[in-house]
């Protein structure tokens, strides 16, 4: 007589930082969730407010590191080793918010099927969020559900191994399978994840009725800085570029929709995001050129300074 398969231990990891009100509301969401997991952790990083107080509140287990020894992919990597016990990873940052009780039953209900290794949900813009800022939500996280595999790359180009580890579940043997984490990255941790799993024939899916609320205000400067970043990441990861392709292609379309959508709903700041996208271009362009700038200028144009320590060759 065949036994009863075993359900599925999960665990919900978030690193924290001084996450404030937002964590607080965060952490409340999670332990409102109908599915709860089987494990909750808790990765601090020195914070000052008390947010590893309100993560044992709220009965997460804390693991304290060194804020400077907190690394996007290596953190994350070291939770997983810690719940060696769990089948399923979910990764929350601690300013993403599930938008009701059932989002993370809906976001791990994508493995049932057995191809898929990553899914991840719907990121919705926050209630004071400008259009500028609604809009980039509304344009990488639609509300279609798709599911993503190699052969969808030659449509889709770098789109196919699109994800947010700001809310995302990792099939635990498929993470571990492909390498993990990838250590010492300045960001796009999950994409390169991502693109090993499709490169290995696995599956990811996009859940576009498992939500989060989560979004960011960016300034000017800000988005120079984030695009500075994705630019040092396309240079020192460049197999992402030769196996997935440019993503100048996908930018355009971004654009397009942008000035379609404030036509709509505020086309008075059409002028502001025409000089903002030029300013994420410039921002990519200088990253490409990162090796030939001086190292006080990496740290004052990335938004990880901290990723031009004494360790990394552009810092020699």
């Amino acid at each position: 007589m065949p036994q009863p398969q075993r359900a599925m231990r999960v665990a919900l990891i978030v690193p924290v930082r001084n996450g404030g009100e937002v964590w607080r509301s965060a952490a409340a969401a999670v332990r409102a969730q109908s599915r709860q997991p089987d494990r909750l952790l808790v990765v601090d990083s020195e914070s000052t407010d008390g947010s590893d107080e309100v993560a044992r509140t709220c009965g997460f287990e804390v693991v304290s590191i060194a804020m400077r020894d907190f690394d996007h992919g290596g953190s994350r990597q070291m939770a997983a080793e810690h719940c060696g016990d769990c089948d399923l990873l979910v990764y929350l940052t601690h300013d993403a918010v599930l938008a009701d009780s059932e989002a993370l039953r809906r976001l791990l209900r994508a493995f049932d099927d057995p191809q898929v290794a990553v899914a991840y949900g719907r990121q919705l813009p926050r209630r004071e969020a400008g259009p500028i800022e609604a809009h980039a939500r509304l344009f990488n996280y639609p509300q279609q559900s798709a599911t993503r595999t190699l052969g969808d790359v030659a449509a889709l180009g770098m789109k196919a191994a699109f994800t947010s580890d700001s809310y995302c579940a990792y099939r635990r043997p498929d993470l571990m399978g492909v390498g993990g984490f990838p250590l010492r990255t300045i960001v796009s941790e999950d994409m390169i994840v991502a693109a090993r799993v499709l490169q290995a024939g696995r599956a990811i899916a996009y859940v576009g009725d498992s939500c989060v609320v989560h979004s960011h205000g960016y300034t000017t400067a800000q988005e120079f800085r984030r695009y500075f970043d994705v630019g040092v990441l396309h240079r020192e990861h460049a197999w992402l570029l030769e196996a997935f392709g440019k993503p100048e292609g996908e930018g355009m379309r971004f654009v397009r929709s942008e000035v379609r959508y404030l036509l709509r709903h505020a086309p008075w700041l059409i002028p502001l995001s025409g000089v903002r996208t030029m300013v994420k271009y410039l921002g990519y362009k200088t990253g490409q050129h990162a090796p030939w700038l001086p190292q006080a200028w990496l740290r004052h144009f990335s938004m990880q300074p901290s990723y031009w320590g004494a360790r990394h060759p552009a810092a020699e």
